[in-house]
């Protein structure tokens, strides 16, 4: 098993950038795929992000495509998602994620573990 736990999460104007981080504890996070979703007030929960479990494939929402990376460092136990050029409708409560799967997973209900997220607000 395996807890996560995200940060760096704030109030941005639009065309900003923030670094979320998703740090874990428990089982090693080498185990796992991993990814990160949103939602916003009245919206449902939404693929953001999704690496493999080496870092080596990944796949991004077309909404954040171009915009914002994921990346990990399987020995600080840690996942990352780099945001820039944010605008409002990125402002959404941000949450990572890890499967069990050995595959770059999109489907929130393919995950197994879940952060308890971290609230991004962007100010237009």
């Amino acid at each position: 098993q395996v807890q996560l736990i995200e940060s760096g999460g704030g109030l941005v104007q639009a065309g900003g950038s923030l670094r979320l981080s998703c740090a874990a504890s428990g089982r090693a996070l080498s185990n796992y795929a991993m990814g990160w979703f949103r939602q916003a007030p009245g919206k449902e929960r939404e693929f953001v992000a999704a690496i493999s479990r080496s870092g080596t494939d990944t796949s991004y929402a077309d909404s954040v495509k171009g915009r914002f990376t994921i990346s990990r460092d399987n020995a600080k136990n840690a996942v990352f998602l780099q945001m820039s050029s944010l605008n409002p409708e990125d402002t959404a409560a941000y949450y990572c994620a890890a499967t069990l799967l050995p595959l770059v997973v999109t489907r929130h209900d393919w995950y197994n573990y879940w952060g308890q997220g971290t609230q991004v607000t962007v100010s237009s």
